[in-house]
């Protein structure tokens, strides 16, 4: 009880009250609707923030030796912010269901009939608590640090090596310590659950299957995703019913990371099963980028093979076992690495075939085999013998050749759906767009950006925390609330959130790509032969289950 006492007579009411300040203010609207427990942590940690930041000012003023208030007035002055203060915070609490509730109508979500305040706040004081024990510990630390220094320099160098030697210490152990124990542990976790060697099921019977007896890839190495991506998608049987003519069975390689030490020699045996398999006598052959964990999307594969009569390959090298935000954290390279070295392998074989008799060539990833993709399809590859084409669906904010044609959109197109010139390259498609409409007819090169408004994925903007993100300062998209607003500080950690929280929606929402959405600008990039509007209707019906389960088995 005394130490609970000691816990809050240490609490700055200023400090406090600016923290409660940025927890009303977490109870605005983002990009992806909020549940209580989500809301809470959220409100907890823009709560602990905006108290540091409190703190941070209350020591620049002590330092640059400012007038203290004198003791009547400062009890004044909280006594009327916190009257202010807690006004605006019930305010806020009681539009928060509100606000939630038009998001997720936009969303097609039922509402919420309860805030779950008895959920929300506790969990908000609990957050708020763990952060302000942690950085009175902190504090503790650097107070013991500069006791040290205080031995054998005067204070004012004391203060500042025992402030660089506490964020030392913290750095190393988070980095090069507890960091990478956490990523390692991460990474050995994900690895079992792939259900490698011993617990993969039986081998394809089909010596035409990568894994078979006859593949030169091992099928106990590949990984779940793997073999479920080369056991499932449609079979030429299933296809010709489809399109009412004669179809082959689409060919899918897939390496997965156990399969060679290196990313070279992973893409080396890719291009050696392309070739047993005869990928390069078909008219398509898709070189595609998975997500984190080697995951590679039914919804957007399954379309284009029946487009094209099963008349196409697709490879794809796993290079990661994480889920894809923590990939975008911890694997970056990793990803980058491998992506480059596939299309290296096979666009350097690729060209030295006549241009008559090779497949057409095309680039393709999702959210973060997206950035890949795109780093790997680099100028080199768009010059002298260049690739026919690329669809990059939910493309990573952070992802470089995606933000330099964002920032050639034509002036006052949206930055959601932006036009890029007269739409002859480059077309972007949504959940309310299917690149069909562009100025110009296609040129030789074909590329679309699949993304939806409501994706915080593509729309994060690190600098969000004192500055609007370029979507936020246009109107809202058809699913974005019109009470959106941007709140320095506090924007930055709800859009962080949404990206938590986007893999989540409804198909068509947040993070959450469906077969629907695929089909027109795989049309679009791809050109099917004697393809109608008609066949983009029938395959948008034949895919109706959703992205979840892709076309294969309708």
């Amino acid at each position: 009880m005394v130490r609970l006492r000691a816990f809050i007579a240490g609490l700055s009411i200023p400090c406090f009250l600016l923290g409660l300040i940025l927890f009303a203010a977490s109870l605005t609207p983002s990009m992806i609707p909020r549940g209580p427990m989500a809301q809470g942590v959220l409100g907890g940690l823009v709560m602990s923030l905006g108290y540091l930041i409190g703190k941070v000012i209350g020591l620049i003023w002590l330092a640059a030796d400012l007038p203290v208030i004198p003791r009547k007035l400062a009890v004044l002055r909280d006594v009327l912010l916190t009257g202010t203060v807690l006004t605006l915070a019930v305010w806020s609490i009681t539009l928060n269901l509100e606000w939630q509730n038009d998001l997720r109508s936009k969303m097609g979500l039922a509402a919420a009939e309860t805030q779950y305040l008895m959920t929300m706040l506790p969990i908000a004081l609990l957050t708020f608590s763990a952060a302000y024990l942690i950085g009175k510990l902190i504090e503790g630390m650097f107070r013991w640090t500069r006791a040290k220094f205080y031995r054998f320099m005067p204070p004012r160098r004391a203060n500042i090596l025992g402030a660089l030697t506490v964020f030392t210490v913290l750095f190393i152990l988070t980095r090069d310590g507890v960091f990478d124990r956490v990523v390692a542990t991460l990474d050995e976790s994900y690895e079992a659950a792939q259900e490698l060697f011993d617990t993969a099921p039986p081998k394809p019977a089909n010596p035409n299957k990568t894994g078979s007896s006859a593949s030169l890839i091992d099928w106990a190495a590949m990984g779940k995703p793997g073999r479920d991506f080369v056991e499932t998608g449609p079979d030429a049987e299933v296809i010709s019913k489809f399109s009412g003519r004669p179809a082959l069975d689409p060919i899918r390689v897939y390496v997965g990371r156990a399969n060679a030490d290196t990313p070279m020699e992973r893409a080396e045996l890719a291009l050696a099963e392309l070739k047993r398999l005869g990928a390069f006598e078909r008219k398509i052959l898709i070189v595609t980028s998975p997500t984190g964990t080697g995951w590679m999307d039914p919804g957007s594969h399954d379309p284009v093979e029946y487009m094209h009569n099963g008349d196409i390959a697709t490879v794809s090298v796993q290079y990661s076992y994480m889920q894809s935000p923590l990939a975008l954290v911890l694997e970056t390279r990793t990803g980058l690495d491998q992506a480059t070295a596939l299309m290296e392998v096979v666009h350097d074989y690729w060209r030295t075939l006549p241009k008559e008799d090779r497949p057409r060539l095309y680039a393709h990833g999702l959210s973060l085999g997206a950035w890949s993709s795109m780093y790997a399809t680099n100028l080199f590859r768009l010059v002298g013998d260049p690739i026919d084409g690329a669809f990059w669906a939910g493309p990573p904010f952070p992802s470089d050749f995606w933000q330099r044609v964002q920032n050639s959109r034509q002036p006052g197109s949206p930055w959601v759906l932006p036009t890029i010139g007269d739409g002859s390259i480059v077309r972007y498609a949504s959940h309310f767009a299917d690149a069909s409409e562009a100025a110009a007819d296609w040129g030789q090169m074909r590329i679309v950006f699949l993304q939806y408004s409501s994706d915080p994925i593509v729309f994060y903007d690190p600098f969000s925390f004192w500055r609007a993100p370029p979507w936020m300062k246009e109107p809202p998209a058809e699913d974005v609330s019109e009470h959106l607003t941007f709140i320095p500080v506090v924007t930055k950690f709800q859009l962080a959130l949404d990206m938590a929280l986007s893999f989540g929606t409804p198909p068509g929402h947040g993070h959450a790509y469906f077969a629907e959405d695929y089909i027109g600008p795989w049309v679009q990039v791809t050109a099917p032969e004697n393809w109608t509007e008609k066949d983009t209707e029938r395959l948008v019906a034949h895919c109706d289950v959703g992205f979840q389960y892709g076309c294969a088995n309708n």
